[in-house]
């Protein structure tokens, strides 16, 4: 029989479930996210030979004071710490678990390079903590079935090294083609991706494949026997320091193989100009970002808006790095994602929306190209254009081609 008593009737009444009060139960939070902030963190090469890097970190921390000036992200502001790791591994894994066990954020996000990346997974998924915009093209940063707290930012290194394939075979049919590439997992799935993509055809076109290691000071020796072995294509899938002293090298040597780069070292500011503009003509890559210097673009609205957000949150930075323009991208993507997770700020949740974007479009990415993720294909960006360097700009060789 019911109470007559008013407040056990209410109670009844709510255990039954016949009301409820939605707006009590709105706000769902994992540690790093209150009213008022969510804290996330990354690790950037602000020193040591990948330092060339750090415009990303840069940008992104600029960005997220943009947002926190504008009210933040549904009136939550984005603390981002952005720590240097110097591209080594132990460094990485060292402030990464300082960021979570000290600091408690509640993500990692944009962290760059594959073997700083490759370091801190295991430890991310065994604690359930979102990696998500992974800066790196590793092909373990796309396995969602066995890595479901890692999500990647850019294009499938694999993917690139099956363009980049499809490309000498239609221009270059008869070339004889030399890979120098890093000795990560960088290096290694760019020229898996590379010999599928050249399938039966990879034995008769490749004539020598050498590798580097990133201590090493240069990649002198390797330049001179990829001439030696008479390459007419060179396939060079360095980072920033190590592009740049190839191009400087080849002119030296007066070698003008066919040149196809890595696009994590296709800056024209930091790397191309410090090698020589000149001798940097016909260098070939892949991009999926509009080009700061590439007047073609001046108008667009999302370079526009890019301009205008360089000078005012990072004057006196050069807006043309294409690395500024990375970092701004990411932020960008993240700010969609916590737009899209609404009031429940998850970790899971974090990562069913960066794997569940349809269609966003995104200032500074190349028209055309969009960013569609699902649980099966979670990389953000999988379209991408080649772009040949004319001595003043990148300008695209090829329509949008799909990475799947």
């Amino acid at each position: 029989m019911r109470s007559k008593t008013p407040f056990v009737n209410l109670l009844w009444i709510l255990a039954a479930g016949l009301i409820s009060f939605p707006a009590l139960a709105q706000k769902i939070y994992d540690p790093g996210v209150t009213d008022a902030e969510i804290k996330i963190g990354q690790t950037i090469p602000y020193s040591g030979p990948a330092a060339g890097f750090a415009p990303i970190g840069r940008a992104m921390t600029a960005y997220f004071q943009k947002v926190n000036e504008e009210g933040g992200i549904n009136g939550r502001k984005i603390n981002l710490l952005s720590r240097d790791d110097s591209l080594s591994p132990p460094r990485a894994v060292d402030e990464t678990r300082r960021m979570v066990e000290n600091d408690g954020v509640w993500a990692i996000v944009g962290s760059f390079g594959s073997p700083t990346n490759a370091a801190t997974q295991k430890y991310l998924h065994a604690k359930k903590i979102p990696s998500v915009l992974i800066n790196s093209g590793a092909e373990q940063f796309s396995d969602f079935k066995r890595w479901p707290w890692s999500q990647g930012f850019q294009p499938n290194n694999r993917d690139k090294g099956a363009i980049y394939a499809k490309y000498i075979l239609q221009k270059h049919p008869t070339a004889k083609v030399g890979v120098i590439y890093q000795n990560d997992d960088f290096g290694r799935d760019f020229l898996t991706g590379l010999r599928a993509g050249l399938g039966d055809n990879a034995s008769r076109l490749i004539v020598k494949e050498l590798s580097y290691e990133a201590s090493d000071p240069s990649i002198d020796t390797q330049l001179v026997s990829m001439k030696g072995a008479g390459a007419t294509v060179l396939v060079n899938i360095a980072t920033i320091k190590f592009t740049a002293q190839a191009i400087r090298k080849m002119g030296e040597m007066e070698w003008k193989p066919v040149h196809m780069i890595s696009d994590a070292a296709a800056s024209i500011k930091s790397v191309l100009e410090p090698a020589g503009l000149d001798r940097s003509v016909g260098v070939i890559t892949v991009a999926f970002r509009m080009d700061p210097n590439d007047p073609a673009f001046a108008s667009e609205p999302g370079m526009i808006e890019y301009r205008n957000f360089m000078a005012k949150y990072l004057p006196g930075s050069n807006a043309n790095d294409s690395l500024y323009s990375m970092g701004f991208v990411m932020a960008k993507l993240f700010e969609q994602a916590v737009k899209q997770c609404g009031d429940n700020l998850t970790r899971a949740n974090l990562m069913k929306q960066m794997t569940n974007m349809r269609g966003v479009a995104v200032p500074m990415l190349l028209p055309g190209i969009t960013v569609n993720t699902t649980p099966e294909h979670t990389v953000s960006i999988q379209q991408q254009k080649l772009f040949q360097f004319d001595g003043k700009q990148w300008v695209p060789i090829s329509e949008v081609l799909s990475s799947r």
